[in-house]
């Protein structure tokens, strides 16, 4: 059964299908009041949401996706531009919520809401700022631990004997978050070493420990070298397609942590299955 168990039996998929989606454009829309704020260290409650002449944004202009499309992308009080990353955030934030319904269990799919929701975060603060606040790393990887003991279906199929299921599903989050943080540090000493001068931020150490909470350390692996994948193809695009002004040279700083956010949330919500079974296979072959 999927669509997260259709929740409660009989619950219809259309109704949590639109649920996910709802649920996951408003939670969006307070992820960019975290990541616009939490960096500068202000509250996420107040003040209220207001334009950037500071009048405060109506309840019906601050709906997620709509309002931005129904006022052209402008506030309704000066006419000033609102970034398109508003809804762009709350749009990916929704369909992010969708995929965590293809998961059987409930509790499993809401794990993820709380794992998609903390690498959207850590992805566009890391683009704006070139670092990833310790909430999402330290406090990432503590919180796929707890839930990894309160929910071991998150690693575990069930057995039927829920402490022993905990105890392995714990054990693997604490695996996945050693040996995740561990392979990053050793690859950001060997590196920084030959290149005399850093070369992974010490952020993306703890952020790939935070992944292997939530996936284990096959999925932590994975983030690590999916993400260099992602890196580069990234690079690539920027380096043929983008204007002669905006092309980045070699040896250009980028942020690494959206890379190993997307490669984390593929392995997660997609390819966690075809990963182990690789894993596994390979493993065989000693």
């Amino acid at each position: 059964m999927t669509m997260a168990g259709i929740v409660i039996a009989g619950t219809p998929p259309w109704f949590v299908t639109a649920a996910a989606l709802v649920v996951g454009a408003c939670i969006g829309s307070f992820l960019n009041v975290v990541i616009l704020r939490l960096p500068a260290g202000e509250s996420l409650s107040r003040p209220r949401s207001h334009c950037a002449c500071g009048k405060p944004i109506a309840w019906r202009d601050n709906i997620p996706i709509l309002s931005w499309l129904l006022l052209r992308g402008k506030a309704r009080c000066c006419g000033r531009p609102f970034s398109a990353r508003y809804p762009l955030v709350e749009l990916l934030t929704a369909l992010l919520f969708l995929a965590c319904t293809r998961f059987s269990s409930p509790a499993v799919m809401a794990c993820g809401w709380v794992f998609v929701s903390a690498l959207i975060c850590a992805t566009f603060i890391d683009l704006d700022h070139m670092v990833i606040p310790d909430v999402f790393t330290l406090g990432l990887g503590g919180a796929g631990v707890v839930l990894s003991f309160l929910v071991p279906a998150l690693h575990e199929p069930p057995s039927g004997y829920f402490a022993l299921d905990s105890l392995r599903s714990g054990g693997a989050a604490i695996e996945g978050l050693l040996i995740g943080s561990g392979l990053v540090l050793w690859i950001a000493l060997i590196a920084g070493s030959v290149l005399k001068k850093e070369a992974m931020g010490f952020g993306d150490v703890k952020f790939v420990g935070a992944i292997g909470a939530f996936c284990g350390w096959h999925g932590a692996v994975f983030a690590v070298f999916g993400g260099a994948l992602v890196g580069t193809l990234a690079f690539l695009l920027a380096l043929i397609g983008g204007p002669k002004a905006d092309k980045p040279a070699f040896g250009t700083q980028m942020p690494f942590g959206p890379m190993l956010a997307i490669a984390g949330g593929i392995y997660f919500l997609f390819l966690h299955a075809r990963v182990d079974a690789w894993f596994a296979g390979f493993a065989e072959l000693f």
